[in-house]
């Protein structure tokens, strides 16, 4: 018997040290990545709190009108409601609590100029119901609701961030897909209900060696899992022309025009070959557009928003240590730029005790002196 005991723990000492092995080849990895920051344009002070969440905060939308709705992330596992809107100081189940039964796991939300809030939720990885919805803001009603195969959703995607064009009638979402390490774009046709995945695992969309250094802390789990994220953040210019996004753990941003991802009848070479690079960016989580065609980036290393002009030009707008981790934005009206705060850090693997006592989340907003169009 101790002769079989000896023998079993050397079997699972052989196994773990395989499967560290494993894991740090496929997930480990990552150097440091250059400070791409400067001093900023507007002062903290310029940061007004507009959301205070007891939750980790997923991802937000504002309507032309002034409404914010924002998901609780997933990836603390809430177990209340999981799309708000923060109304009158306090934050209310959208559309109501009975609805909420429709969501696994969403994240994404972005408001279209139909007055239309769409929501992306991952079905948990793809083990379960990736799910696009729209609700008419006017009533709360469901005016679209469409589940996704898993020749689009698969197993181990994340279908995480979303943007639809000015007609409401296309849909781009990124799967930034960690686990599964197939990174790509999912364009969506409304009036169809046809979705079909484009531009997966090339090298735009995948992500690179970094190593995402958080104040908080490095993104390192277990001492063998780098963060190291694909396509993240996703933006469409204000003329849909053009569809911008960027691998968070990647050193460029990248522009493909919408008419190409629309075009079913180009190859996977073919289309590849219309992506154009635009310049260096930080390690970026959301994106989004101004209406002098520049483009809004978080840096979720330095707790800043920074704008990168058509030539690829860098300026920080704002830095601050409130933001822990910049993740996404929606423009609001009166020109007002909104931000959340989704504190990864203080949420991803860690436990329910941890995320309370790192509470409170928020999301802010600034003006950036460029207004865009609510929503996205």
């Amino acid at each position: 018997m101790k002769q079989f005991l000896a023998r079993l723990s050397v079997g699972l000492l052989v196994f773990v040290a395989l499967l560290l092995v494993v894991l740090h080849l496929r997930y480990g990895g990552g150097e440091p990545y250059p400070d791409l920051s400067g001093a900023p344009v507007f002062d903290e002070a310029a940061l007004e709190v507009v959301v205070t969440s007891p939750e980790p905060i997923g991802n937000h939308a504002v309507s032309a009108d002034g409404r914010v709705f924002y998901t609780i992330h997933p990836e603390s596992r809430p177990t209340g409601a999981k799309l708000l809107e923060w109304v009158d100081g306090a934050p209310r189940a959208f559309p109501s609590e009975d609805a909420q039964s429709l969501f696994e796991t969403p994240l994404g939300v972005a408001v279209d100029r139909q007055n239309r809030l769409w929501t992306i939720d991952h079905g948990n990885h793809g083990t379960g119901k990736a799910r696009l919805l729209a609700f008419d803001l006017s009533t709360g009603e469901v005016v679209h609701d469409h589940v996704f195969d898993s020749s689009v959703a698969q197993l181990g995607s994340f279908l995480q961030d979303l943007q639809v064009d000015s007609t409401g009638e296309h849909i781009f979402i990124a799967d930034v897909s960690f686990w599964r390490k197939n990174p790509g774009l999912v364009v969506y046709d409304v009036q169809s209900g046809q979705a079909r995945r484009v531009l997966d695992s090339d090298p735009s969309v995948s992500a690179q060696d970094w190593l995402i250094r958080n104040p908080t802390k490095d993104m390192v789990f277990f001492g063998v899992v780098v963060l190291k994220p694909g396509v993240d953040g996703i933006a469409i210019d204000r003329s849909d022309e053009w569809l911008y996004y960027g691998a968070m753990a990647h050193d460029t941003m990248y522009r493909i025009k919408v008419a190409d991802l629309l075009d079913d009848s180009l190859s996977p070479g073919a289309l590849a070959a219309r992506i154009e690079a635009v310049g260096a960016k930080p390690l970026n989580d959301g994106l989004s557009t101004d209406n002098d065609g520049n483009l809004l980036i978080t840096d979720v290393e330095h707790n800043a928003v920074i704008r990168m002009k058509p030539d690829g030009e860098l300026t920080t707008l704002v830095r601050s240590e409130r933001i822990r981790w910049a993740d996404a934005l929606s423009y609001g009206p009166e020109g007002w730029l909104y931000v959340a705060d989704s504190a990864i850090p203080d949420q991803m693997l860690q436990s329910k005790a941890h995320m309370t006592a790192s509470a409170p989340y928020h999301i802010f907003r600034f003006k950036p002196d460029v207004d865009g169009v609510p929503g996205q």
